[in-house]
This record gives structure tokens, sequence and C-alpha cells, in this order.
């Protein structure tokens, strides 16, 4: 039976349209990887201790933070996206162009200040997850440290980045640790209506967990790997969706482990604070049993620790080749780029050195967190002005849109200032 002319005219829109939603999907795939990785990797060690420091000392009172954290998330890291590809440089080649070696050195400077706090937090807590199995500390770190080197390497950015993404999405297992909590909703929302603002060890915690959600690495990698992995203005929207999916998730864990912790010591024993790894995992093991909490609990640190750590080391090695002038990319071998591969050998290897020595990881990640918060007027005011100078016409940060970006970078870092200087004196 011949098919009507509305039919004729139908379907191949259909096929039409269909042929386009896979191509964005095909795209989307493609592209995606620098944002997802650098967001897993924002839940990192100390994020994670963090988030589970707030849910015992102020049970669910900073979970609205986390929500609204997301799309200021988002702001701030679409900018490296733009300047990834428009530039072709990193951050700090950028900021070494457009502003003198003196500036870059500055920006440099402030990275690898959290770049060592950060590293330090990571293997603290691989080292904390290997002593609830019976590991030694300094085994821990040589694991790990020559492991991460030999992956480093031999293998591409490619393969660098599916590893990470491999890795870091273990730290969805807080998910189902946060549901099987059952957190009393009505308290919740009881508790998120009554901050208090005069508390200074609350402030404290809130400039900790603005510095857990915004790190100054986190925009130095993410402008290098999009460089990197050579994306174009076709892949820009690709890449605004693989930052806006990781946004999301990262901060689903963050308020996971809160919830989780809030519903468990911070209503049993509200107010105390944690001293050690093993009173997180004893938050969790009354729901899902010992042996299966305490493996849920190492995987998903071990997870957000590890792809942290590739982040970290990547992003501190990378910005000194930038500033000093050395071949800093994955896709030189060692022998091409000996003093890339040698920095990233050293910072583990050095990271690994402090942390067998012994460090409390608890108090460390917090501070960790509220240092970062003291570092984002640097970092970010770089970023924005980058963002207004340097960019194409057409993708510059201008208009209303660069007023709402001024203003949310201006009141986070404020915040993250503000609260942070409070709650260090208080």
């Amino acid at each position: 039976m011949p098919l009507d002319t509305h039919t004729v005219e139908v379907l191949p829109r259909t096929e039409a349209a269909a042929g386009r939603r896979r191509s964005r999907w095909l795209r989307l795939l493609a592209v995606a990887g620098p944002g997802m990785v650098v967001m897993l990797a924002d839940t990192d060690a100390g994020s994670l201790v963090t988030a589970a420091q707030s849910g015992a000392e102020s049970g669910y009172r900073l979970l609205l933070l986390q929500i609204v954290m997301v799309p200021i998330l988002f702001i701030v890291q679409e900018l490296t996206v733009r300047l990834g590809i428009f530039t072709g440089h990193g951050h700090g080649h950028a900021i070494r162009l457009h502003f003198g070696r003196f500036w870059a050195w500055v920006s440099v400077a402030t990275l690898l200040l959290a770049c060592v706090g950060a590293l330090v937090t990571e293997l603290s807590g691989i080292a904390g997850v290997g002593a609830l199995l019976g590991i030694p500390a300094w085994l821990s770190m040589l694991i790990v440290a020559a492991g991460l080197t030999a992956m480093v390497c031999n293998g591409s950015y490619l393969t660098v980045e599916r590893i990470a993404l491999a890795i870091g999405l273990f730290e969805c297992v807080f998910l189902v640790v946060a549901w099987q909590a059952k957190p009393d909703l009505s308290a919740a929302w009881t508790q998120i209506m009554q901050v208090p603002f005069a508390d200074h060890r609350h402030l404290y915690l809130v400039a900790a967990n603005i510095g857990a959600v915004i790190m100054p690495w986190m925009v130095f990698y993410q402008q290098s790997a999009v460089a990197e992995k050579g994306l174009t203005a076709a892949d820009l929207r690709a890449a605004r969706w693989d930052t806006a999916i990781g946004s999301v998730l990262t901060q689903a864990v963050m308020a996971a482990v809160l919830v989780a912790v809030a519903a468990t010591i911070g209503r049993t024993q509200p107010g105390k604070p944690l001293d050690t790894v093993q009173q997180i995992v004893d938050a969790l093991t009354p729901f899902l049993g010992r042996w299966a909490g305490t493996l849920m609990f190492a995987l998903g640190m071990v997870g957000a620790a590890l792809v942290a750590t590739i982040v970290v080391t990547l992003t501190a090695a990378r910005a000194l080749g930038e500033v000093m002038g050395f071949e800093h990319s994955l896709r030189h071998r060692p022998q091409e780029a000996p003093w890339f591969y040698g920095a990233c050998a050293l910072i583990l290897a050095l990271g690994g050195v402090l942390v067998a020595s012994g460090v409390d990881l608890v108090e460390l990640s917090v501070g960790v967190q509220v240092m970062n918060a003291l570092l984002l007027p640097i970092v970010l005011g770089f970023l924005f002005l980058l963002a207004r100078r340097v960019l194409p016409a057409p993708y510059r940060l201008k208009g209303a849109y660069a007023v709402l970006v001024g203003a949310t970078i201006a009141l986070t870092a404020g915040l993250g200032l503000y609260a942070g200087i409070v709650g260090m004196l208080s």
C-alpha cells in the first residue's frame, strides 16, 4: 500500500531528528572527560572528610550549601572550558602570556600551596583506608606512588583520563550509603532553616566546604586538560554538559556523605567532632554491617583519593612546566619531557614520605579546605580577568552574564575569606 504524503514527509524528519540526537550523544561521549575527571577529583579525600565533619558537628545545617554550590561550581569551571578551547593554553601559561611572568609565578605559587595540602590529604586518606585493612602507611604509599608513576609514564592523556574516570566512579557508593542511613527529612528541613551565623566554628566549616568545592588546582587542571585533549569550538556545548553533569555528581556525593554522618553521629552525638577515619566508618556500619560498611567506605575513599592524586600531581607538574618553559604534556614520552615526568614522580614521592611520617587526617583535611577558601580571591580573580580579556568576541565574558559571574565570584570568594578568617580567629 503506498504511503500517504503526510507519512512520506514525517519519516525523513523523524529519522533526521534521531540522527541528530545520536550525533549529540556521540559527541558528548567523545568530549566528556576533563569535566567529569576534575569533578570526581573535587570530591577528594579531604572533601569527603570535611563533609563528614560537617554532618557530625552541624547535622544537616550545611546541606543547603552543598546544593547552592552546584551552579557556582559550574559557572567557575565553565570559564576554564572556554579558555582551554579558545586559547589552547593551560591556565599558568595564559597568565604568563597576558599578565607577565611575575603574576604567573604568584598564581602558580598559590596553586602549589593548594596542591601540597591536597596531595597530603589524598594520600593520608589512602593510608587511613590501608590501616583499616591492616596495611602499614609506608607500604600503602609505596604502592600508590609506584603505581601512579608507572601509569603516567606509560599512558597517553586518554588512557590516564579513562583510568581516572573508572576509579573516581567508586565514589558513587556514598549515594547508596546515604539512602541506607534513612535520614530524617523533617529534622533536615528544620536544621537547614536554623543556620547559626554567629557560631564561629560553623563559619569555619562554611569556609571549609566552600574550599572543598572550588579548589585552585581544579581551574588549572580543567583548562590544561581541555587544551591537551584538543577540543574545539564545535565541542563547546558537549564540554559544558560534561562540566554540568560533573558538578551535579560531585555535590551529590558531598551531600550524601554529610547526610549519612548527620543521620548517625550527628543524631546520636550532636555537635561532637570527628577525630579519626575509623569514626566515619563507624557511622556507616550500623546500616550496612561491619564488613560491607568498611568495604564501601574503602572503595569510595580510595576512588576519591586516587583520582584526586592523579589530577593534583599532573596539575602541579603542568603548571611548573607552563611558567618554567619545559615540556609538560602527556603527549610527550618521558624521554621527550623528562622534567615533567620527573616532577610528577618527585611530587608523589614527597607526598608519600610526609604521610608515612604520620598525620591527623581529619583536622588536616578541614584545614586544607579552609586554606583553599582563603586562596580563592587570587585564583578566581585571574580566571575572571582572562575570560574578560583574551577570549574571541563571540565567547568573551561580557554583558549581563559577566556581571552575574563577577558577582558570584566576588560573593563566593568573599564569604570564603570572611568565614575562614573569623573561624580561625575564634
